[in-house]
């Protein structure tokens, strides 16, 4: 299992440590209420055309706004593909 203190940031040990969550890889700064719609309207993607998993869960456009990111959790955007 993880170790929560991975998911801060802080670079000295008397220094406050930030909750984190990571888009794509990136570490970003967390922040209590932030929900998946936030994370998709601040990458600048649009909401329509990109697809959503949080910690290897697909994410539907309907359930985005309701779907709030934790420290440590792990969101993918990712181009949507139709067909079938």
């Amino acid at each position: 299992m993880p170790d929560p203190r991975d998911d801060v940031v802080g670079i000295a040990a008397n220094e406050p440590r930030t909750p984190t969550f990571h888009v794509n890889s990136q570490p970003q700064v967390w922040r209590a209420g932030l929900t998946l719609i936030d994370v998709v309207r601040e990458s600048g993607a649009s909401e329509g055309n990109v697809a959503t998993a949080l910690n290897g869960r697909f994410v539907s456009r309907t359930e985005r706004h309701s779907t709030f990111v934790q420290p440590g959790d792990a969101v993918l955007l990712f181009a949507a593909i139709v067909g079938g």
